[in-house]
């Protein structure tokens, strides 16, 4: 009787020991990353849900004192909605059509080289600066007031590189196949984009700009040249301060009496809830306009 020789060597014990040591370095990365997440979520969540009721979500700072209870932040709430729709309407269409001709027309051009590393200075420009020069060219250069509008320009400029890369990266992954087979029907490049490349990228696209929007959601140094400060409610983003969630807890936070600390704790509560639930509707528009989906 023969012996079948299976040609499958024993793993060595160094290599085992290689593997675990590696693993193990891997699952403390992990826990490097994720518990100081943690934490901070549990210590927001913990502090901000001694104010996190009705009143806070419904009342302004209107007439409250220094030292007074009550109070809430529906001003900043609104402020912060209109601040953010205003910088995506601003940021998305531009980001999206730069990603296209880069990705769709531009391939190797001179022009789409200089876009690509002007994306990538923008990508590193503090936040700061943007409210710097929005201030500057928006209310001293043009003499427009502070509004949520000056703020939404100036968050759209932050906003700007992270939906031209996250949408340039999932119109390449599209393949090549589709846009060929469009075109070998006669279909033109245009239309392609359209109703091929632009759905089939839709989920990665979204996923992209909800990135975007948690980028600049909770930013404080361009509203704090471009939007000011208010207790009032102020729907209108064209005139006048409007104040901000990221503008509420850091004026509330300054205030030295504990009240004002435990607003502050729910205004980045509110803050983080409101970004979550963008998020979830983001992902359920993402669900639901998939390619998958459309055809089942």
């Amino acid at each position: 009787m023969t012996t079948v020789q299976t040609g499958i060597q024993p793993i060595s014990t160094s290599r085992r020991v290689k593997d675990r040591v590696v693993q193990a370095l891997v699952y403390l990365a992990f826990a490097i990353a994720v518990v100081p997440l943690l934490s901070v979520l549990w210590l927001v969540v913990k502090n901000g849900l001694a104010r996190f009721d009705l009143e806070f979500l419904t009342h302004s700072m209107r007439n409250i004192g220094a030292r007074d209870a009550g109070g809430g932040a529906y001003h900043a709430i609104i402020g912060t909605l209109e601040q953010v729709l205003f910088a995506s309407l601003i940021a998305v269409p531009i980001g999206l059509l730069t990603a296209v001709y880069l990705v769709e027309y531009g391939s190797g051009g001179r022009l789409s080289r200089w876009i690509s590393f002007f994306v990538d200075v923008m990508t590193g420009v503090p936040s700061v600066v943007s409210g710097l020069f929005v201030l500057a060219f928006w209310v001293l250069a043009l003499g427009m007031p502070f509004s949520g509008f000056a703020g939404a320009m100036a968050l759209s400029i932050l906003m700007m590189p992270v939906v031209v890369r996250s949408a340039e990266e999932m119109l390449r992954l599209v393949p090549n196949d589709l846009r060929e087979a469009s075109y070998a029907l006669g279909v033109p490049k245009w239309r392609t984009i359209v109703k091929v490349v632009l759905p089939t990228a839709f989920t990665g696209i979204v996923t992209g700009v909800m990135l975007a929007v948690a980028r600049v959601a909770g930013e404080t140094a361009p509203l704090l040249l471009t939007v000011f400060f208010t207790d009032s409610i102020n729907n209108n983003p064209f005139n006048g301060p409007q104040m901000g969630l990221p503008l509420y807890v850091f004026d509330q936070a300054g205030r030295p009496t504990d009240t004002a600390i435990d607003r502050a704790w729910t205004g980045a509560l509110t803050l983080i809830l409101i970004v979550m639930l963008l998020n979830l509707v983001a992902r359920l528009i993402a669900w639901w306009r998939s390619p998958a989906k459309r055809g089942s």
